[in-house]
């Protein structure tokens, strides 16, 4: 399994169009949960966050190693406005900040749940510096 925090920073003045998106989401997981099932998504939640004057999204998830990338979503209407509600509020030039997971909690229920036979093992050796996925390098 994949397990993975993400950290998006919000373009200034997005702030009521990233409610929208996240209004979008909440009322669309009829058609968004098959998505997630193309993609082996366990899990994924969406955090926000407001630091001094800027704001973050978070991606939380806990994905199988052989689904789908999310840019396979393209293929359902939700998919597509989701998409673009990212790149119409993200920050593109911050890039997507990643942090490395260290210590696996579950559950034996959840993980089997789940299908996750070992879930410490999916955590990574801690490397000190940024991982930073810029869009396009």
């Amino acid at each position: 399994m994949k397990v993975e925090l993400s950290r998006f920073r919000v373009k200034s003045g997005k702030s009521a169009r990233v409610d929208e998106w996240l209004k979008m989401l909440n009322r669309n997981m009829g058609e968004i949960i098959p998505m997630l099932d193309r993609e082996e998504m366990k899990l994924e939640v969406i955090f926000r966050e407001m630091i001094g004057e800027e704001e973050y999204l978070y991606w939380f998830s806990v994905q199988g190693d052989t689904g789908s990338s999310a840019n396979a979503d393209a293929d359902y209407p939700v998919g597509q406005q989701h998409v673009a509600f990212a790149e119409e509020c993200l920050d593109h030039d911050f890039g997507m900040r990643d942090a490395q997971p260290q210590v696996i909690m579950v559950p034996k229920v959840v993980a089997e749940a789940m299908g996750w036979e070992n879930p410490p093992n999916s955590a990574v050796p801690f490397q000190r510096k940024e991982f930073i996925k810029l869009r396009g390098r």
